[in-house]
């Protein structure tokens, strides 16, 4: 496990956008004092942290992907994503349980935009961990020649939440401290796992995106946002 102790960047946009203010001019003060606020305080609750293990893929069968270790994904998207890969990234990270105590205490005193705006800050900033992971893979797969997929995460797509068990045994029970319920959802919730492909250069990989082909509009997990 590695502790992020860079300061973790939090986009005020991205905050609203999570609270669900898009393509607004003119937003209420209160909100966005409350905003400055608490993006300031985040940083004495949050404790981010991380695992990563790089794996061979061993080979590619259809849906399935045979990963070193004796690990199986099955998914079309991530054989899509990692046929042209030689390796795989394999992460789990987290931001701790605390901010989401503190939103529950919050939500319990009636205290319900503090609890929201809190909550979206808490998301935000788990994202911007996942980003730092992501840097911090592509270093290392430029020091060896090769270029990164985009991240992709169990229950995206058509890759089943329950694979979260092959994903976390890939990490040898290194997870940064995050847990699975028996529904295969993480503990601390504001915490995120996934793979990143590691390739050729002059392949698609960091090129692929499904969401491109993907009929489904109303998807949360689109990858493409509206501007403020």
């Amino acid at each position: 496990m590695v502790t992020v102790s860079n300061q973790i960047d939090i986009d005020s946009k991205q905050v609203l956008r999570n609270i669900g203010y898009t393509n607004c001019r003119k937003l209420p003060a209160r909100l966005m004092t409350l905003i400055s606020d608490y993006v300031e305080y985040t940083s004495h609750i949050i404790d981010p942290s991380y695992s990563c293990v790089i794996r061979d893929v061993e080979l590619v069968l259809g849906e399935y992907t045979f990963i070193e270790g004796s690990v199986l994904f099955k998914s079309k998207v991530i054989a899509r994503l990692l046929e042209k890969c030689k390796k795989v990234a394999i992460f789990a990270l987290t931001i701790g349980d605390f901010l989401e105590e503190t939103v529950s205490q919050l939500a319990e005193d009636g205290l319900v935009l503090q609890a929201t705006v809190l909550d979206a800050i808490g998301s935000v900033a788990v994202e911007s961990v996942a980003d730092y992971v992501e840097r911090g893979i592509k270093d290392i797969a430029s020091a060896k020649g090769l270029c990164i997929s985009q991240r992709f995460s169990p229950g995206y797509c058509d890759w089943n939440i329950r694979q979260q068990n092959m994903l976390f045994q890939a990490m040898n029970g290194d997870s940064a401290g995050v847990r699975l319920t028996d529904g295969c959802l993480m503990i601390p919730q504001k915490s995120i796992s996934g793979v990143i492909g590691l390739g050729p250069c002059d392949s698609d990989i960091e090129a692929y995106n499904p969401c491109n082909t993907c009929q489904e509009q109303n998807c949360p997990g689109r990858r493409s946002y509206p501007t403020l």
